[in-house]
């Protein structure tokens, strides 16, 4: 046989098995005319003849499934939740056995299809930011948080520094660890860490996730941003700074393609669903830190101002307020987020902090703050240098009264200043 009968031929077995899959799937046939694909769509997108988004999307899921964190069998799951023209947009989900260990993976995908063929992107790729970016489907708000997720890793860097102000080292997220996030449960309830940093799908790192239970069991929002139901039982919010929550196991949850909600919106009950896989010992949230469309450590991070440190294994680690420390199990009360330009008191094992009239021991005594105490700093400046829980600094903040206190004796999530310098 020719090389181009043996082509035609082989062409001939693809287009069939798209059309095959995309009939299983009961994807309509698109309409509509075409438009150009985005800038660096093709590398990471898969094309093909004129079947619908659902089978591009699938291709895609298959690439995620060969390079996975497990290797349980999976079943791909492609909702289109939009369609007009030619785009698409929807949820890819990569389905588990109910009751196996293993979790599902799941994505939101953008599809536009070009002379005839579909190309699409998953949540987390550069052709997905590029692709938002241009979609009528998204637009505003949405448009804006769906561009963030395009899969960049922040490098570990020091945070502004002016002098010797900072000596504390690199972190990773870019050494700024802020998130403006709650609990995600009821304000001013108290509810259980059932268990500490783990990961998605159980002990494999990024250790992302928590589970909490208990209090009136409501899940709700951990901060604004859009929400979508990403399978039965399980919500995702999108938020700004490129992060994300998941919200897993859930029962009575909302049913939302883009809805704008804000810090405690009610997205559902704790529950045991494990409808697109995995499993649930006892009603609870599984609740997981994403950015940039992939999971990242939890650990550093603050939610509701506790902020969560991991363990020696997963499920393990311990979550501070101050110095007070609560492990697995134990009851953690929703104070509210810690805003940006604020900080909370961690006197390392004391009950009380000085403040000063200026930033150093030398100055006069104005007073003092309760260990756990959440202050408003206005301005940071060079002072005498002081060990706390994270480190070594000269750091002093002034607060909105007007006194000051070593930043070696506060949690503000970066290392460096929060509301520039004095």
């Amino acid at each position: 046989m020719s090389v181009r009968r043996r082509r035609h031929a082989r062409w001939a077995r693809v287009t069939a098995a798209a059309l095959a899959l995309a009939g299983a799937l009961a994807v309509s046939p698109p309409a509509g005319a075409a438009a150009s694909a985005a800038p660096g769509a093709s590398a990471a997108s898969a094309a093909r003849p004129e079947t619908g988004p659902a089978a591009a999307v699938t291709e895609r899921l298959a690439d995620r499934a060969r390079t996975a964190r497990t290797t349980a069998a999976t079943k791909p799951r492609v909702q289109v939740t939009r369609r007009s023209g030619d785009w698409a947009f929807g949820t890819a989900v990569l389905a588990t056995e109910p009751g196996s260990a293993p979790l599902p993976q799941g994505w939101l995908f953008l599809a536009e299809r070009d002379d005839g063929r579909w190309t699409a992107a998953l949540e987390g790729e550069r052709a997905f930011a590029a692709l938002a970016r241009r979609a009528p489907l998204v637009e505003g708000r949405e448009q804006a948080l769906l561009a963030a997720q395009d899969g960049s890793r922040p490098e570990a860097r020091r945070p502004e520094a002016r002098g010797a102000a900072d000596r504390r080292g690199t972190f990773a997220a870019g050494g700024d660890f802020r998130t403006g996030m709650a609990l995600p449960t009821t304000a001013d309830r108290a509810t259980y860490m059932t268990s500490g940093p783990h990961g998605w799908s159980g002990a494999a790192a990024p250790w992302s996730s928590l589970d909490f239970a208990g209090g009136d069991e409501a899940v709700r929002a951990a901060r604004q941003g859009t929400a979508y139901t990403m399978c039965r039982g399980w919500i995702r919010v999108v938020h700004d700074r490129g992060y994300a929550t998941d919200y897993y196991h859930l029962w009575n949850h909302i049913d939302a393609d883009g809805a704008a909600v804000n810090t405690g919106t009610y997205l559902g009950d704790t529950g045991t669903d494990v409808t697109c896989g995995g499993s649930a010992t006892g009603r609870h949230v599984h609740f997981a830190l994403r950015q940039n469309g992939d999971y990242v450590g939890v650990a550093g991070h603050a939610l509701g101002r506790w902020v969560f440190f991991n363990g020696g294994g997963a499920y393990q680690g311990h979550a501070l307020l101050g110095s007070r420390q609560v492990g697995p199990g134990g009851a953690l009360h929703h104070h509210g987020a810690l805003g940006f330009t604020q900080g909370v008191i961690d006197t390392f094992g004391g009950t009380h902090l000085n403040k000063r009239t200026g930033p150093g021991t030398g100055h006069g005594l104005a007073g003092t703050v309760a260990d756990g105490a959440t202050v408003d700093i206005a301005c940071s400046a060079d002072g005498t240098s002081h060990t706390g829980r994270y480190g070594t600094t000269s750091l002093w903040n002034r607060l909105s009264d007007g006194t000051w206190v070593s930043d070696a004796y506060l949690w503000t999530g970066v290392s460096g200043p929060v509301n520039g310098w004095c």
